[in-house]
């Protein structure tokens, strides 16, 4: 019911004392037996009204689209966004509502760069080539000024996530504009920003490593933009799902998901097992289909992969102190405390 950064805000409003705050947060830790920094903490609920709210913004949002593309391309994401930045004022915030929160700064950065398009592709409606490869990075460059501007006013933790993918965005752009046969090596890019968004959230992670603020929250998001860029660019370049592949390239993908799920273990994040997880899932099916098992090869890959990932959630706690005990001591120091059995 309660975010860190709800907490947080009572505090800061002197509606409890922090030594109350942090005996709030050791009885959850305790009665869980698990510390709170392992939880992996996100608001995305406070309660079936956001669900409901949101239905109506969504509603809304799609109707104000359609009536200004009717009128111009690039009306109808300007509409959203103009609307996504009002609505925001009162469901964001005064009503701080999770998920209408999430929604509404997506549908603003989404109109801004959708507005932009629009009008882009009304101006000059044959734009291609390194023409149109400049027009994304602007596109993208804007964008990642809204989420900006969104976040200084509103401050919703997902907003620095979806910057950081706007200027992604940027960076492939102006490489395709300088490099138009870059095209065909676009994954390595991509990988490269991904590692770079990693770094981007280790920062935020590691300036509040207990997880007891907002910056855990940004932390989270920026963790699962940054998931997507960094696995799918590696097993596209392995060919996973190019046909049928051989045992030696299943062995790879499993054991890149055993490397992913030590560093997810080590910094005390999932969003790496969960955006690799349908390659892992093919690898091990290609396995058992080689090995025979045709007609039940799915049956056996869904058993033996949920039954590691339970085994792994289980023992999360167990596992991350081995994995931390092997790395240096400041290094320990900058990542979320290992919980020490009674």
């Amino acid at each position: 019911m309660y975010s860190e950064s709800d907490i947080d805000g009572a505090v800061a409003a002197g509606a409890i004392s922090s030594d109350a705050a942090a005996a709030l947060r050791r009885h959850v830790a305790t009665v869980h037996a698990a510390p709170a920094v392992d939880e992996e903490h996100f608001r995305l609920l406070t309660g079936f009204n956001d669900i409901f709210v949101s239905i109506a913004i969504a509603l809304l949002l799609a109707a104000l689209g359609q009536i200004g593309f009717s009128l111009s391309h690039g009306l109808g994401g300007a509409f959203v966004a103009a609307a996504a930045w009002m609505l925001a004022f009162y469901f964001t915030g005064k009503r701080r509502m999770a998920l209408p929160s999430i929604l509404l700064l997506l549908a603003f950065v989404g109109g801004v760069a959708g507005g932009l398009i629009g009008f882009i592709e009304t101006l000059w409606s044959n734009i291609n080539g390194t023409a149109g490869a400049l027009a994304m990075s602007g596109v993208g460059l804007v964008s990642a000024g809204a989420a900006w501007l969104h976040w200084r006013r509103f401050m919703v933790p997902i907003t620095v996530a979806a910057g950081a993918a706007a200027l992604v965005a940027v960076v492939i752009g102006l490489l395709m504009a300088a490099f138009p046969g870059i095209k065909q090596g676009m994954w390595p890019i991509l990988l490269v920003c991904g590692i770079g968004v990693f770094a981007l959230a280790m920062r935020w992670d590691m300036s509040d490593p207990r997880r007891e603020t907002r910056r855990a929250d940004v932390a989270f998001w920026l963790h699962l933009a940054a998931a997507p860029m960094i696995a799918h660019p590696i097993f596209q370049m392995l060919g996973v799902f190019d046909g049928e592949i051989g045992a030696g390239v299943a062995v790879i993908v499993l054991a890149l998901y055993l490397l992913f799920a030590g560093i997810a273990l080590a910094v005390d994040r999932r969003a790496l097992l969960v955006s690799s997880l349908v390659y892992v899932l093919y690898a091990l099916y290609s396995l058992f289909r080689s090995a025979g098992a045709v007609e039940l090869g799915a049956a056996f890959t869904a058993f033996v992969i949920g039954s590691a990932l339970l085994t792994l959630s289980a023992f999360w706690q167990p596992m991350r102190r081995m994995v931390v005990g092997w790395l240096s001591q400041p290094m320990r120091l900058r990542l979320p405390p290992v919980h020490q059995p009674a």
